[in-house]
């Protein structure tokens, strides 16, 4: 639970910083978030460390396809700050940690989290000012992981601190996300109630990916080591060849 909020606490404050700052402010503030996310996973096991690699590659695919080609949400200078990449990172150990800590009260856990998201659907399609029909549409989808899926309690800790990023990041004006999806013209709120959903796809790609990547990285790592023994040369030292001995010459 620690973990969590001080990654929360961290996140906010980065949020908040990069409303301040310019295209340079955003490389540091990029460093620097390589640098905690660093620091923060290095005590982390193997397999853990490598699903956080793994949200990492597929969160920056699609914020470059959402954000930079599709244009479904922008951020304040209109590019992508170098801060992002790594700011998943620590979002998804966030969620886990929470998960972790709550391991006892899973299922409420779980409950609040479908509870929230499913009133927050409703609300976009009734009250909220902005209509929210993109949102809803990843409503269900979430509902279906936590109901079905075996780490339900994990997609359940990252959708509250996704959705509670994404409330605080709209709010200060970090990002926005535009009134209808482009090309599509279906009405979408800001924030979408149902962001999380795409989120936990991510998570799913980790905790299914990591582990194969893992091993077949053992496995090639095994072969090399065992060529490595069992090639002839190994091992052996190569022998020095003799010195050559000048011929003696006798008188004729």
């Amino acid at each position: 639970m620690t973990r969590a909020a001080l990654i929360a606490a961290y996140l906010a404050a980065l949020l908040a910083v990069d409303t301040q700052v310019d295209l340079h402010g955003q490389l540091v503030l990029g460093a620097l978030t390589w640098c905690v996310l660093i620091l923060v996973a290095r005590p982390l096991p193997v397999e853990r460390r490598a699903q956080v690699a793994v949200v990492i590659c597929a969160a920056t695919v699609a914020e470059l396809t959402g954000s930079i080609l599709w244009g479904v949400y922008s951020y304040r200078l209109h590019n992508l700050p170098t801060f992002v990449p790594p700011a998943h990172g620590l979002v998804f150990m966030a969620g886990l940690s929470l998960s972790e800590a709550l391991r006892r009260h899973a299922r409420p856990l779980v409950l609040v989290a479908a509870t929230i998201a499913s009133v927050w659907g409703v609300l976009g399609l009734t009250l909220l000012p902005r209509m929210d029909a993109a949102g809803a549409l990843g409503v269900p989808l979430l509902l279906a992981f936590l109901w079905r899926s075996r780490a339900r309690a994990a997609y359940a800790g990252v959708f509250l601190v996704v959705a509670g990023l994404e409330l605080y990041g709209t709010a200060i004006g970090t990002w926005r996300w535009a009134e209808k999806l482009p090309g599509l013209g279906i009405p979408d709120g800001n924030p979408p109630s149902g962001v999380a959903s795409g989120y936990v796809w991510f998570d799913v790609m980790a905790l299914l990916l990591a582990p194969r990547l893992l091993a077949i990285a053992r496995r090639g790592w095994s072969r090399a080591f065992a060529t490595r023994a069992t090639s002839p040369t190994a091992g052996v030292r190569p022998r020095a060849s003799p010195k050559p001995t000048r011929a003696s010459c006798s008188p004729a």
